[in-house]
């Protein structure tokens, strides 16, 4: 039987960027806040030997232990689901700070077409240009409603970019904190190639410090050293923004923060109409906790999120054959394919050297920024070329043809290792009624609970967007005047076993409308209105960006109206 523990004004489940930033708001104004972690304490002197590429990025030293829990995953509700036993397509990050702690920092706010997909796409094509099956809908708020919430997650995190708006990207109130990074030789090409095919490439906007920055809060932190190791890597001079040198420090300083390791929530508790506190259980000696709460606030990754609303029956689940239900809809992911490489006899290039959101890119064929009315798909892709540090083990570049190993192996990797510009594609994953999220009925984690089950295949869609990016990519590689090019031209089936991209959202989506949404604009469920549900998880659909800066523009926003409920309770729209 669980140990009841006296009562807390707000519990927040998960430590990372969301719940790193809903804390120091929250502590700020004076008010108590339980932080509970699954994983184990972290600080910046816990990156100063980070440096070690087989322990980081290939052991995964930084996230979730799979043999405790994972999720499964089948392509349709016809297949068998199986566990991912091993890391491959995403990477789920484990302790304090999250995902957070090991994100490339690549920033892109979400632009003005994302949050009104379904109106604008209506109004410019009609209802026809929608596929059947695809369940595409407005988020319930618009780009410029999400502004200054933007911009305070830019001043905090002091993000590195272009000082004036960018043409094709929603406008901005103030300029970036901070400069932009360096330009490389890559960058330079690309930027040229692009600029000689009519494009107006610009620097991605960076959460690796283009200079020394101290935010509004006291929190000072120093330049990037382009050392390269930054995704799957903490940072050891504190350069890239996260959680844990961030958020977290402003919230522990106030006092009234109290962060619990080691604590597994297994269940929210809740009497029909509002969450009572939760459950946990300290992962090292088993021992189970209910935490009672007036707040309850769900601030993990995805899976944790929808996963936690299912096993506590709070929502009603989404049903793909009668397309009713929410907790669950619209699980959504990137599209990567359609890349191309350009390879090099006659130059060099310091790849090793890097940063996480090092590169330039090109929004011409992002969003609608483009007429689609003879396209066969929606939406579309950031075009870019990133230097983010060409590591030794990962990184091997041969051309198409080379055997495996041997000889001729072995001397076209020495070759190719620093001749090669990739430009890369990340695309917009468009939801559909039958991609979605559910606990398998078979398998089970650590604690004897159900795991999370994911239901998703590329879509004809997908395979659309693929094929029409290949052939941009290709005519900007050619323009660079490589010895050779070699494009990824088409995707077939999704395999959940390469690496692709830790950019999963929906399940708890958005909206204004609780028949097709789980939470309102301030991330407030509409079945429990003292639960707040914050993350990517809230997305209907995924751009063509990372997710990480419309999820810190939403979280400012949640603890905006998380202050208004506190005041006044009920619906806060």
């Amino acid at each position: 039987m669980a140990t009841k523990l006296p009562k807390v004004p707000i519990v927040i489940v998960g430590m990372g960027w969301v719940g790193g930033v809903i804390a120091a708001e929250l502590t700020k104004a004076g008010h108590k806040v339980v932080g509970l972690e699954r994983g184990k304490s972290r600080n910046t002197s816990d990156y100063y030997h980070v440096h070690d590429e087989l322990r980081y990025a290939l052991r995964y030293d930084l996230m979730q232990d799979l043999s405790k829990e994972t999720v499964t995953f089948r392509h349709n509700e016809k297949k068998r689901s199986l566990p991912m036993r091993s890391y491959g397509s995403f990477l789920l990050g484990d302790g304090l700070g999250g995902a957070g702690v090991h994100w490339n920092g690549q920033y892109h706010r979400f632009l003005p077409y994302d949050f009104e997909i379904y109106s604008k796409t209506v109004e410019r094509y009609g209802k026809k240009k929608i596929p059947e099956g695809m369940t595409l809908q407005d988020w319930g708020i618009k780009y410029d409603e999400l502004d200054p919430y933007f911009t305070k997650w830019e001043e905090m995190a002091g993000i590195s970019g272009e000082q004036e708006t960018i043409e094709l990207i929603g406008k901005m109130s103030k300029p970036f904190p901070t400069p932009p990074m360096k330009m490389t030789p890559g960058m330079t090409l690309f930027d040229e190639a692009c600029k000689s095919l009519g494009y107006k490439p610009y620097m991605i906007a960076s959460a690796n410090l283009s200079q020394d920055y101290t935010n509004a809060d006291g929190v000072s932190r120093a330049a990037c050293q382009y050392c390269g190791f930054c995704e799957r890597f903490g940072c050891e001079y504190g350069a890239k923004a996260d959680p844990v040198v961030t958020v977290l420090p402003v919230a522990e300083k106030t006092g009234n923060l109290e962060v619990r390791t080691f604590a597994n929530v297994t269940r929210v508790l809740h009497n029909g109409k509002k969450a009572t506190g939760v459950i946990y259980v300290n992962a090292p000696t088993g021992e189970e906790f209910e935490q009672p709460a007036d707040i309850v606030i769900l601030a993990g990754y995805v899976f944790t999120n929808v996963r936690l609303l299912l096993m506590s029956k709070l929502g009603k689940p989404y049903d793909p054959n009668t397309g009713t239900g929410v907790i669950g809809k619209n699980y959504a992911y990137q599209i990567m394919g359609g890349a191309s490489s350009a390879y090099f006899d006659d130059k060099q290039f310091n790849s090793f050297m890097g940063a996480g959101a090092l590169g330039n890119s090109i929004d011409e064929f992002n969003g609608d920024n483009f007429d689609h009315s003879s396209l066969e798909f929606l939406h579309g892709a950031n075009i870019r070329f990133t230097q983010t540090g060409a590591r030794p083990i990962s990184n091997n570049p041969t051309p198409k043809g080379t055997p495996n190993w041997g000889a001729q192996f072995k001397q076209q990797s020495i070759k190719y290792a620093n001749r090669v510009v990739n430009v890369g594609v990340q695309g917009s994953s468009m939801p559909f009624r039958h991609h979605f999220l559910d606990l398998d009925p078979v398998y089970k984690d650590a604690f004897g609970d159900p795991l999370m089950r994911l239901t998703y295949e590329f879509e004809e869609q997908d395979r659309n967007l693929v094929k029409f990016m290949a052939e941009k990519t290709k005519s900007i590689a050619e323009a660079m005047k490589p010895s050779f090019v070699e494009t990824s031209k088409a995707i077939t089936s999704y395999s959940i076993v390469p690496y692709q991209s830790t950019h999963n959202t929906g399940g708890a989506i958005m909206g204004s409308d609780p028949s097709t949404s789980a939470v309102n604009n301030y991330m407030q469920m509409w079945d429990a209105d003292n639960v707040f549900v914050i993350g990517a998880s809230a997305f209907p659909h995924n751009s063509g960006y990372n997710p990480t800066a419309t999820v810190g523009a939403l979280s400012y926003r949640a603890a905006e109206g998380i202050l208004k409920y506190l005041e006044k309770g009920g619906s806060l729209v």
